[in-house]
């Protein structure tokens, strides 16, 4: 199992790496989305300050869904995904092989960016660490929730609209408590542990649900 888990992690970062895609086309919307947001507020630091964490989380919420229709509909163009099924190793192994490389192509490079785009909305230090840090937690969440609506939508032509629509409410938790683990570490009124345990949590009921449902949706398709 863990073979295949390992062959199918490598032929995906492979394929991303052959083709480009999602990865980049994710960190150039987040780089447009936290540009532009500084020019329609004006040049008030502090203001940028203190919705810097907001407008990130935001970016890297929409970023992570560039490209997330294509996470199964390429495999199911070629055929790959048939062969898939019909291979030795469980239906949850091979989700949760391509939802990882999907992350590490997409979600780990956001929140290595973040120090960076973090400048652009006058960020401190500490609130750059704590982006950084809820960002490699909760990026996994969006991932996995997404993961559902992409095998529910691999059969259509033109999923991603439908795909963001399914899956947005169900994101929105980790939106709350990631924005409210990041605005903690600066001062807020709670403790940066309260927002950050809940957002593991939420990545780790995540995983499980998003695994067993992805599978599932893509059984359903067959």
């Amino acid at each position: 199992m863990t073979r295949s888990f390992r062959a199918l992690l490598i032929r995906d970062l492979k394929l991303a790496a052959r083709v480009g895609g999602s990865g980049v086309m994710g960190l150039i919307f987040f780089l447009m989305i936290v540009t532009l947001i500084p020019f329609a507020l004006g040049p008030d630091l502090n203001l940028l300050s203190r919705i810097g964490p907001a407008i990130l989380w935001i970016a890297a919420l929409l970023a992570t869904l560039i490209g997330l229709d294509r996470l199964f509909q390429a495999d199911q163009e070629d055929g790959s995904l048939e062969l898939l099924r019909l291979s030795p190793a469980p239906l949850e192994l091979i989700v949760l092989a391509k939802v990882t490389a999907y992350w590490l192509t997409t979600g780990l490079p956001l929140a290595i960016a973040t120090p960076l785009f973090g400048l652009l909305v006058a960020l401190s230090p500490e609130g750059m660490l704590a982006m950084v840090v809820t960002l490699l937690v909760g990026t996994p969440a969006l991932t996995f929730i997404g993961a559902v609506g992409a095998a529910l939508t691999a059969s259509l032509r033109r999923g991603g609209l439908i795909l963001a629509i399914l899956v947005l409410p169900f994101m929105i938790p980790t939106l709350i408590f990631g924005v409210s683990a990041a605005n903690a570490a600066v001062g807020g009124t709670v403790p940066f542990a309260t927002p950050f345990l809940i957002l593991i949590a939420l990545t780790l009921i995540s995983a499980v649900v998003g695994t067993a449902g992805t599978a599932a949706a893509l059984r359903s398709a067959e």
